[in-house]
């Protein structure tokens, strides 16, 4: 390739082609003499030319491929789960009455393990409820899955240990060493459950036909009787009382009676 080069350089009128040790026996002020070195008439040796020679380290030989960043390349030692690039929903088991331990418990140790943003939620499904103690209305939650919590998560090696060895979690649901993940549909429907459960809160007082039962309020309280029909759509019951005498046939909401 560099004598190529060579034989392109055109020459000029007072030029001869020079030879190792030769002198030019016409000299121009502007045309170098053939007594200076070889370099000052031989064309210096372009980059391109030296096709022999070895590829810079700097500069990448043509039609080679640029090797990947080590970010993309290195990873955790052992690593057997995808890493998946967007966080998704998983079913993680728990001990029974344990659930909101288990989700503190988990959100903490996610964030001293460096992990804090991986974690996006962590969701108990619950409801309100209410219910009558010694005459008096109090609301409490109950569990949907008594068990489970939703966590919404970046899942690699990293964060499967870190779920894995939380106290009072036992696992994922379903394949433990590759969780799949739930859709967004089915989350959805679960909290729009906990949504509806918060703004009206259910009754967790549940009567049976023929049950003795005693009324705690209303115009009929302290009247006692039995249950004649149990409506659960609207939460009410139909109780026979006695009045004047006579059986009677009253409705009544669930919060209006207590068993007796």
């Amino acid at each position: 390739m560099g004598d190529e080069q060579k034989t392109e350089e055109p020459l000029t009128g007072t030029d001869t082609p020079a030879t190792a040790g030769a002198e030019s026996t016409e000299a121009a002020p502007a045309v170098p003499t053939a007594g200076d070195s070889p370099a000052a008439t031989d064309p210096p040796v372009a980059a391109s030319d030296a096709g022999d020679s070895a590829p810079s380290a700097a500069e990448p030989s043509a039609g080679a491929k640029p090797s990947a960043p080590a970010s993309a390349t290195a990873g955790i030692p052992g690593q057997t789960l995808p890493i998946r690039k967007s966080k998704k929903w998983f079913v993680i088991h728990t001990y029974s009455g344990h659930e909101v331990k288990a989700k503190q418990a988990l959100l903490e140790r996610a964030k001293a393990m460096g992990h804090e943003a991986d974690f996006d939620e962590v969701l108990i499904p619950e409801e309100s409820v209410v219910e009558v103690v010694k005459g008096e209305k109090r609301t409490s939650k109950r569990k949907f899955f008594p068990g489970y919590i939703l966590v919404r998560m970046d899942l690699n090696d990293s964060t499967w240990h870190i779920v894995r060895d939380t106290p009072k979690i036992t696992g994922f649901v379903g394949d433990n060493k590759n969780p799949t993940p739930i859709s967004d549909e089915e989350v959805a429907k679960m909290t729009q459950q906990i949504k509806e459960g918060e703004a009206k809160p259910k009754r967790k007082i549940h009567f049976e036909e023929g049950e003795n039962v005693r009324v705690i309020s209303g115009p009929f309280a302290n009247f006692s009787g039995f249950v004649d029909e149990v409506r659960p759509e609207r939460e009410k019951v139909r109780v026979m009382v006695q009045v004047f005498g006579r059986a009677t046939p009253i409705e009544l909401d669930y919060l209006q009676l207590e068993k007796a």
